[in-house]
């Protein structure tokens, strides 16, 4: 099992060509002074705009990049440049990132010239990277961006983080072969990648003892029939109180143990000091809340990560459609009504879509594409798009009205309400 697929914030989404592929194109390949690799590639009928994709989490050594996202296909032959860069940090990268775009920005510059208009596009961790370059970056005149399955709440994900981390243990100490050292840090230090949890050998044995520890506690590997009543009891317990789907328990620990403690412990992040804790917070179930572990919170480190990075609002004139399936399990819905109360509604649109089971960007081609379009449409002059116009722009694309039908179903609701992000992961 590849390290990567730990707490995986990538898009799933695969997209098929509408367009012919056969365009003729120039591709720049090469590595930036911060260390990040980047790709370019720019079509010869190029209309003069760049889109800049941002991918998401990721645990895996920093490599070349292959990824220019779900819709790059279709951006070329609508005459776009495509560019992404690596980001020169794994796990929560948003310390470095503007640096990667800026360098990324400047070499496109540098060979192509200024592009007359900039779009962002990211899934998940690339979501709130979207955010934090509309806010910060200064990379040209960024008019649109497109965040799907956005951490748009942005480092308040890891109130979630810790929780998921601290429940775990209060939960399990009933199971000595469960018990995972760290708490409130994830993995002690040094953390991830270096830390190796009892008994592996080597960091690519921490998913397999991560997943039979966990299952001790809970067997979640094992059919329910043979669960023990301590391990069903367990699992209820735990999902109750992170209101998690069970289906991502192993990935949502990942995201707790190993993200967590490469945050925490990395000299370039946090340094070691604690940048969330849960002081003060009230959990749902009585006995948890009286046995779970406190942990304050360094007021430095949490204004550090804060800036590294969570959403002001301050989106000037971007035009902004977002994305997200209700039931994702991994980066949560609410992390657009956070999102929603600092921006402008006038600068952004949700559209949430409702699935049968839960995923991560777990989109339709039709329903990414109808997203994109509508941004496209609304820079061009037209209205803002609603929720209910992404639906129809969905079934439109869905029915051939392009001419080639796009994958669906649509199934953006547009009366869906997003609950208060403060209902799912408690303040502090």
């Amino acid at each position: 099992m590849k390290r990567s697929s730990i707490a995986s914030l990538l898009s799933t989404v695969s997209l098929a060509l509408i367009a012919s592929s056969a365009h003729a194109v120039t591709e720049m390949t090469g590595n930036t002074d911060g260390g990040a690799f980047f790709r370019i590639v720019v079509p010869d009928a190029w209309n003069g705009d760049l889109v800049i994709w941002n991918h998401g989490f990721s645990l895996s050594p920093i490599g070349p990049v292959s990824d220019l996202g779900p819709l790059a296909a279709l951006q070329l032959s609508e005459g776009y440049a495509v560019a992404a860069s690596s980001y020169q940090q794994f796990g929560w990268a948003l310390f470095k990132t503007k640096n990667d775009m800026q360098n990324m920005y400047s070499v496109f510059k540098a060979n192509f010239g200024e592009p007359n208009q900039v779009f962002l596009n990211g899934a998940s961790l690339g979501g709130i990277v979207t955010a934090q370059l509309i806010e910060n970056a200064h990379i040209g005149n960024v008019v649109g961006a497109y965040p799907i399955c956005g951490a748009l709440a942005g480092s308040r994900n890891w109130d979630a983080g810790i929780d998921i981390r601290l429940v775990y243990d209060a939960i399990c100490a009933n199971t000595p072969a469960a018990f995972i050292d760290g708490g409130g840090t994830g993995l002690p230090a040094p953390g991830f990648p270096t830390y190796v949890i009892p008994p592996g050998s080597s960091p690519l044995d921490n998913e397999v003892t991560m997943a039979l520890k966990i299952n001790a506690c809970m067997g979640i590997l094992t059919p329910p029939d043979f669960r023990t009543p301590q391990q069903q009891a367990n699992l209820v317990a735990f999902l109750t109180e992170t209101d998690l789907p069970g289906s991502f328990i192993l990935t949502d620990m990942g995201f707790a143990l190993f993200g967590l403690s490469d945050l925490i412990w990395n000299r370039a992040k946090l340094d070691g000091k604690q940048g969330m804790g849960n002081i003060g917070v009230t959990y749902d179930i009585p006995a948890i809340d009286a046995s779970i572990e406190r942990v304050a919170t360094n007021p430095g480190a949490a204004n550090r990560l804060g800036r590294n990075y969570t959403p002001s609002g301050a989106v000037g004139n971007v035009k902004i459609v977002s994305l997200h399936t209700d039931q994702d399990g991994l980066v949560i819905v609410e992390n657009e009504s956070d999102y929603a109360e600092v921006v402008p509604a006038s600068n952004l649109t949700t559209a949430i879509v409702v699935e049968g089971a839960p995923s991560h960007c777990g989109f339709t081609d039709a329903e990414v594409v109808s997203g994109w379009e509508s941004l496209r449409g609304w820079v061009a002059g037209q209205p803002q798009p609603t929720a209910a116009s992404v639906q129809g722009t969905c079934q439109f694309l869905a029915a051939g009205g392009a001419g080639v039908p796009v994958p669906g179903p649509c199934r953006i609701d547009p009366s869906y309400v997003i609950d208060d992000m403060d209902g799912r992961v408690p303040p502090r």
